[in-house]
């Protein structure tokens, strides 16, 4: 893998100013090598959790087909006997209640995305790479070895000419001030929401849920309360502010709102992912912090979420699951990706050399743990089963990798870097169509941290992909180090809302990108 493939291995980072341990590459880990069998065990583990609810359905099954085969004759001795048994009525009618109590009480309730929307930048701020290396050559911090190194890593990034910056970096010199940070994080944040509000028709006043999350620029008041200020939300919201947690705190910051919403009754949720750039751009001579340069642009997503049952019917997806990995206990997982300055006093996010290895295990545990939840029962038989004479046997067989095209219909990889997507789709095995959405996001819109797997999402739908009853996973990773995965399913046909961010290109995807 030559340097500039490495240097579009960065999707965990999550941040705008991230320095890459480059002197050594490594690729993912070959996921056939090694299956820890205690990621199976939890994942069976949040299988056996809905065991009541698995119970009922055969029960009720029962029930029915005794139900169809009766006749007249049939129902009238059955209410001669009842009339004889009263109390034996009466116990099984408490049973029947306690039972019914305790599987609505016990049953989680549904969350819905009822809309979505990604910010897109105005043309102005475009970043092509002639004016991006000109503008690095005029500001007089980068020699001309920099100058070399980003223009092949841009050559080889899997970015296109159209990717967005942030104002301040157009300015010569730049102009990295915490008042152009608070201006970009304003204009993503509110351009995304007022795409939302405007297509959902929602009130802002009925939010009762606000889940803010950007990995590393978190002013006072927070970003969750600039929400509130502008656009006067009710003063019992429940906000959120999530910061330094990458690439992958979109995931979170929906778990986050789904448990919120187990909790409180008939609201709303809104999440807002974003990354900041303008305060954390690189303005040194060290190759392995001018990556992020090259990758991260500007970017941003507001989902709407409900615990509404009239708000299924205008939704476009249901949350099916969500499993987070955290491998943070290990310290090279830890340190992978490390905020610190570099010998000029400069700040940066370093990531090791071990950083893919690490993203891939962390990768390997999350859809372990997720398989048993999604995987049509023959996929986990025959997985359960190479596993076991594996470990019982000590026999040289590889484990079986479950074919995950069988439980998803859509994937969307979070856009990190082209090195991450080509790993994925060799070691799940997918085809080119499956990571369509991730690459074309990379080359439309560049790394845009954790809101990048809602543009893959928006790819999809303007497409005319998503049938009634599909399934998405949306997968991301983080500092930390985090392996995140969400679910949905889609509720109908789903067409693209307006003012989406491919609503005047999409006719010209797929391009074809350079090797």
């Amino acid at each position: 893998m030559n340097q500039g493939r490495v240097a579009t291995a960065n999707g965990g980072s999550g941040t705008g100013s991230v320095g890459v341990q480059i002197q050594q590459s490594r690729r993912l880990p070959d996921f056939l090598q090694s299956v820890n069998l205690k990621y199976v065990k939890l994942g069976y583990h949040y299988l056996i959790s809905n065991l009541l609810t698995l119970c009922f359905i055969p029960l009720i099954a029962a029930l029915s087909v005794e139900v169809s085969q009766m006749n007249l004759d049939d129902l009238r001795q059955l209410w001669l006997h009842l009339q004889y048994n009263l109390v034996s009525i009466i116990i099984c009618s408490a049973i029947l209640v306690f039972g019914l109590t305790v599987f609505i009480m016990t049953r989680p309730r549904p969350v819905y995305l009822v809309d979505y929307s990604c910010y897109r930048a105005p043309d102005h701020l475009k970043a092509p790479y002639g004016s991006f290396l000109e503008h690095s050559r005029l500001t007089g911090d980068f020699d001309e070895s920099s100058l070399e190194f980003q223009r092949k890593i841009l050559e080889r990034s899997g970015l296109g000419e159209e990717t967005y910056v942030p104002q301040a970096m157009h300015n010569i010199p730049p102009t990295p001030s915490m008042a152009a940070a608070r201006e970009e994080a304003e204009e993503v944040m509110y351009g995304a929401l007022d795409v939302l509000f405007r297509n959902t028709n929602v009130n802002p006043k009925d939010i009762g849920i606000l889940v803010v999350n950007c990995s590393l620029f978190n002013p006072t008041p927070s970003l969750s309360a600039m929400i509130v200020n502008k656009y006067k939300l009710r003063g019992n919201i429940r906000s959120f502010n999530l910061g330094g947690m990458g690439c992958s705190a979109g995931v979170i910051a929906i778990d986050l709102a789904k448990d919120l919403l187990q909790v409180h009754r008939n609201t709303y949720a809104v999440v807002v992912s974003t990354e900041n750039i303008t305060q954390n751009w690189y303005f040194g001579n060290k190759k392995s912090m001018l990556i992020p340069n090259c990758l991260f642009r500007v970017g941003g997503s507001a989902v709407l979420l409900s615990n509404k049952s009239k708000d299924r019917r205008q939704a476009k997806y249901k949350l099916i699951h969500v499993v987070r990995t955290h491998k943070g206990a290990d310290d090279k997982a830890f340190r992978c990706v490390y905020q610190e300055q570099d010998d000029a006093g400069k700040t940066g996010v370093s990531l090791s050399k071990d950083l893919m290895a690490i993203a891939g295990g962390a990768l390997k545990t999350n859809i372990t743990t997720l398989g048993p939840l999604v995987l049509p029962i023959s996929e986990q038989l025959l997985f359960f089963s190479t596993l076991l004479v594996k470990k019982l046997f000590n026999a040289g067989v590889k484990p079986y990798i479950p074919d995950f095209k069988l439980a998803f219909d859509h994937f969307c990889i979070h856009a990190g870097g082209r090195a991450v997507i080509d790993e994925l789709e060799k070691n799940l095995q997918l085809l080119p169509i499956h990571v369509e959405a991730s690459r074309m996001t990379l080359h439309r819109f560049g790394n845009t941290s954790s809101s990048s797997i809602w543009y893959e999402l928006a790819y999809i739908e303007a497409k005319g992909r998503i049938r009634n009853r599909n399934r998405v996973w949306q997968i991301a990773f983080g500092s930390g180090f985090k392996c995140n995965s969400a679910v949905w399913q889609a509720l109908r046909n789903v067409t693209p809302s307006r003012n989406g961010p491919w609503e005047d290109c999409i006719d010209k995807y797929p391009v074809k990108l350079s090797t």
